[in-house]
């Protein structure tokens, strides 16, 4: 993953695409507006990731620039060691897991479904990396 692009990340989470009438439309979960992530009256940029792979390219977004929004205390901390379950797969192939309030997990070398125990590594505002110190069972991949 592009240092920049992570960097960039305000909120991470899954949802599904449903049409309406022609129009389609992802919603955001009211936790990201609560976390005060997202401003309900902005203009936000959008990835769409891949399921059914880890290699995808960045997309090209159209925004409209807004006030960076103040982040909470990161719920980890460097040396903690937490048991995660890898949900989805990054666009350089490392697992993604969320712990306290959805804050993202980054772990390489894990997969979907994976359920490990891990030391954090570093911690950012938006996301923390960790390694797997312990795997409990593995995922299909």
């Amino acid at each position: 993953m592009s240092d920049d692009f992570v960097d960039s990340i305000a909120c991470l989470y899954s949802a599904t695409i449903t049409e309406s009438d022609g129009s389609y439309s992802i919603d955001v979960p009211e936790r990201e507006i609560e976390l005060g992530e997202i401003d309900p009256d902005s203009t936000i940029r959008v990835a769409i990731m891949r399921e059914d792979t880890a290699e995808t390219e960045t997309p090209e977004t159209v925004t409209t620039p807004r006030a960076p929004a103040e982040h909470p205390e990161p719920p980890v901390e460097e040396g903690d060691i937490r048991e995660v379950t890898i949900e989805s797969t990054g666009d350089q192939g490392d697992g993604i897991a969320k712990v306290d309030r959805g804050f993202v997990v980054i772990v390489p070398g894990a997969r979907p479904g994976d359920d490990v125990t891990v030391k954090i590594d570093s911690v950012q505002p938006n996301y923390a990396v960790a390694e797997v110190v312990e795997e409990e069972t593995t995922s299909a991949w």
